[in-house]
């Protein structure tokens, strides 16, 4: 349904690159307005490839019409530039993605203050202060979409313990982001907004997820591709909000509640970084 999304404006944060870029994709070939917003605007780690006017230009490609907006999340001013810039030129936000992230490692005893705040800033803070930004337009027009992405982190622990790679903080933000999720739905509900948290099934491996990290070709023939989550991304972007709300789901299960055929994922756009 090449224009199911024709007339709709979506800020996809987080989308230069990885999954961001291909839930970012998925919303341009349905026909939506895209804002492609990161910090990245040029190259400069050829390990992390990918900018918002490359992935503009893609979004392009496929007959969607993006707009790219440099953004650092991390600044409550930087978030709120942002959304008045994309009200500015199109008036409108029916559909928002919280996909920025950052990850730091480490144990809590010695976990930086500095680290932990920035963490909360962009992982928790930010999507809940867009959410403020762009909810009084959604409930004045009677519908809208948000997508929060989450994690597998945010999972309790399973004994018997092992040991870890040091992720409770990262683990603590994406709980915190399926609470804020539900809550919100219920909230949301009267309005016909949807809100949904999803999380991959497996290890995606985008760029940043294998950053500073080593893969076997063993590890990446397991990974699971980006697509599916950009086709389980739209699909919870566009299901009807009094169905599809309040939904704290995996990729891959919602791929097998809609019958998605491995093979149909990702055959119309080129796939990204």
């Amino acid at each position: 349904m090449a224009n199911e999304l024709q007339g709709k404006v979506a800020i996809v944060t987080g989308s230069s690159r990885g999954i961001g870029e291909a839930i970012a994709r998925r919303l341009g070939l349905a026909g939506a307005t895209v804002v492609i917003t990161a910090r990245t605007v040029e190259v400069r780690d050829e390990k992390l490839p990918g900018t918002i006017h490359t992935v503009a230009a893609a979004v392009d490609e496929l007959g969607g019409k993006a707009f790219p907006v440099a953004a650092n999340l991390m600044h409550k001013e930087a978030r709120e530039q942002l959304v008045e810039t994309v009200l500015k030129e199109f008036g409108r936000v029916d559909i928002l993605v919280n996909n920025a992230a950052i990850l730091v490692p480490g144990s809590t005893i010695d976990f930086p203050e500095r680290y932990f705040d920035r963490m909360f800033e962009i992982l928790v803070k930010a999507p809940h202060h867009l959410c403020q930004l762009v909810l009084p337009g959604m409930i004045e027009r009677k519908g809208g979409a948000i997508l929060n992405i989450s994690s597998g982190a945010a999972r309790h622990p399973e004994k018997p313990f092992t040991r870890s790679f040091g992720g409770s903080v990262y683990g603590m933000t994406k709980a915190a982001i399926e609470r804020f999720t539900t809550g919100l739905a219920a909230e949301m509900y009267e309005h016909d907004i949807s809100v949904n948290a999803l999380s991959p099934s497996k290890v995606v491996a985008t760029p940043g997820q294998m950053y500073g990290r080593t893969y076997t070709q063993e590890m990446l023939d397991a990974s699971e591709p980006v697509e599916v989550m950009a086709e389980a991304g739209y699909a919870l972007l566009t299901g009807d909000p009094k169905e599809v709300t309040g939904g704290i789901c995996y990729s891959q299960g919602v791929i097998d509640d809609l019958g998605i055929k491995a093979e149909s994922i990702g055959m119309d756009a080129p796939k990204p970084n």
